[in-house]
């Protein structure tokens, strides 16, 4: 009989540590990011369980091998069908849980090398559409001057005006909120809970007074929610997804006369299209990163995109190097179309 491996070596034997410990208190994910690791641990469990029909209480750091993790990403591609960056997010969890425990057992990095050179899958770039200033007016002045008008107002004008996550706007409290000086503001909660604070142009927090005024009581406690929904007499924050519903309302009714407004417009390109326009504007990468809340000006590049005529006064300039000529029309392609007056 072989011999029953010892707790210890078994590969399922630190993930709740490394979900609930590491990842929840000691790095301070956010309880999405554990989800998703959570997820994608469990889609791995579910592989050497059911598909490879191993015990759980047999396999063995010893036996998640190169090929073994290899395997399993074609297995994701071939046999469930999953996206490339699905697929991708599957392979990082695992190799970030075995940098975990290999950090803490130097005997597994032989394994946490031999798993992370297993390669991940190509993604081709996609050219995320954001609202352009002419379609910008209209669609922020489309809600009715109404109760409910009012309110879907202030909401799309403080999602772009602030550049701010839809999870940072449904989990602002009133407490977060300073209207009371010359430069009016509110607290962010984060991602990584990490806080900021951004400061609101005249016109956003004029409209977020008159909004306080007609939906909240004077004496209203600091934790009140400032975007809320009723439900059977209980004030909730309102949720993520009933801010999408209505952006995606006045998109498409926008549309009707702007037929250039984006398909499906969602409160990320918001984000997107405020953060595009500061870097149009002339406002530099870096401050651009601290208005988004980014650690890292790597993630914010995604947002700049040029516009044509930046575009056009680099190419007359003939400053950048060829490489970065490159990185600059990569993915252009409409608008080098419009450029040379081919659209």
């Amino acid at each position: 009989m072989s011999k029953k491996p010892e707790f210890k070596d078994l590969f399922f034997s630190r993930t709740k540590d490394f979900l609930d410990l590491y990842l929840a208190r000691q790095e301070q994910r956010s309880p999405d990011t554990v989800k998703a690791y959570r997820i994608s641990l469990s889609s791995f469990y579910a592989y050497v369980t059911e598909e490879k029909q191993i015990r759980v209480m047999n396999f063995c750091f010893s036996d998640c091998t190169y090929e073994f993790v290899l395997s399993y990403s074609q297995y994701l591609q071939e046999v469930k069908g999953l996206a490339n960056s699905t697929v991708n997010q599957r392979l990082a969890a695992l190799k970030s849980y075995l940098k975990y425990v290999s950090d803490g057992d130097i005997t597994l990095m032989q394994i946490y090398m031999g798993v992370s050179k297993v390669p991940l899958l190509k993604i081709p770039k996609l050219h995320r559409p954001i609202i352009e200033k002419e379609d910008l007016g209209a669609f922020l002045d489309m809600p009715a001057d109404s109760v409910f008008g009012n309110r879907d107002r202030v909401i799309l004008v403080l999602l772009f005006d602030s550049a701010i996550r839809v999870s940072e706007l449904t989990g602002i409290v009133l407490g977060d909120v300073n209207l009371d000086t010359s430069s009016s503001s509110i607290v962010i909660h984060g991602k990584g809970r990490k806080m900021r604070s951004i400061t609101l142009n005249p016109r956003c927090a004029e409209h977020l007074k008159e909004y306080i005024r007609c939906y909240h009581n004077e004496d209203a406690p600091p934790e009140t929610p400032l975007f809320y929904t009723v439900i059977h007499g209980k004030m909730n924050h309102m949720s993520q997804r009933n801010v999408e519903r209505i952006v995606k309302k006045y998109g498409d009714i926008t549309r009707e006369n702007h037929p250039t407004m984006p398909d499906n417009v969602y409160p990320h390109m918001l984000r997107r299209s405020r953060a595009t326009g500061l870097y149009r504007d002339g406002v530099p990468l870096e401050m651009v990163s601290v208005i988004l809340g980014h650690s890292n000006t790597e993630v914010t590049k995604t947002y700049a995109i040029p516009s044509v005529d930046q575009m056009r006064d680099a190419l007359a300039k003939g400053q950048p190097e060829d490489e970065q000529m490159e990185r600059l029309w990569e993915g252009k392609d409409s608008e080098i179309r419009q450029m040379f007056g081919l659209t």
